[in-house]
């Protein structure tokens, strides 16, 4: 099933299974618990992040190209981070660069999001697809003077500002993405795509992540992860791209489709 979340018109937020031919029924209850796809047409009048994070765990240098063109050793362990789950932005609202806590080096980041479906904790690898209630796309902006300079050495300051955790623009279950190990994703700037790429070169892979995330902590529901980018990053390119006011990103990944957003400067 996709899924998706919406404004209507009385300006609510609600959920909807996407049908063929560009049209949506409403859905009843708790997509996290029990729920049902009415006959009822949804009238979208904006689209929304189809969750809203109960928190946002992100994993660093978990692609092998990824790591390789930042020269960077591949790590025994998942590097872990969170983001604001206040940075969450919808499909199609802008990335906003930073003016007053000022960026000059703000980078796009493809990911793959893994949305978990039910509390979990001490998860083995092996059951870890059954607490996925589905997958949507990510991308993971990333503000790098302060994740590397400016962020005392750690990099939430970085990665953690207002509109920098797009995601979108549906979500799509588990069962109709047996294997997300294997999906093709890619981030196109404008019209030039810079990263293109598959899940299947992770480091470590969607169950494993599960598995590591959930030892000893639980993982609530409606927690969304990050697992990683591709290599073609901006800041890795030589001169390094850096994302402009004017300028659109769109994360596409296969199975799921593509998420746009518009590049603005912070309102002052």
């Amino acid at each position: 099933m996709k899924i998706i979340r919406y404004l209507t018109r009385a300006g609510q937020a609600q959920y909807a299974s996407e049908q063929p031919g560009s049209s949506a029924l409403i859905i009843e209850g708790d997509i996290f618990g029990e729920y049902h796809v009415t006959s009822r047409r949804a009238e979208v009048v904006k689209l929304l992040a189809p969750v809203v994070p109960a928190q946002l765990i992100c994993i660093g240098l978990n692609y092998r190209r990824h790591a390789e063109e930042t020269k960077a050793k591949i790590p025994d362990f998942p590097v872990v981070f969170f983001k604001n789950v206040a940075a969450l932005q919808h499909p199609g609202e802008p990335i906003r660069i930073p003016t007053h806590l000022a960026s000059h080096e703000v980078d796009f980041e493809c990911e793959l999001a893994v949305v978990i479906g039910k509390t979990c904790k001490n998860v083995s690898r092996a059951r870890a697809l059954e607490h996925v209630l589905g997958y949507t796309c990510g991308n993971d902006v990333s503000a790098r003077d302060w994740q590397r300079q400016f962020g005392g050495g750690q990099w939430c300051r970085g990665k953690s500002f207002d509109t920098f955790a797009p995601l979108g623009p549906r979500l799509v279950t588990a069962g109709e993405i047996p294997h997300p190990n294997a999906l093709r994703l890619a981030t196109r700037v404008n019209d030039e795509t810079l990263q293109d790429w598959s899940t299947s070169d992770m480091i470590f892979d969607v169950p494993t992540l599960i598995e590591f995330l959930s030892g000893s902590t639980t993982l609530p529901a409606g927690t969304v992860i990050f697992t990683g980018t591709p290599h073609g990053v901006g800041m890795a390119r030589t001169p390094p791209r850096w994302l402009r006011p004017g300028d659109t990103v769109t994360v596409t990944i296969e199975a799921i489709g593509e998420l746009t957003n518009p590049v603005m400067l912070e309102d002052a």
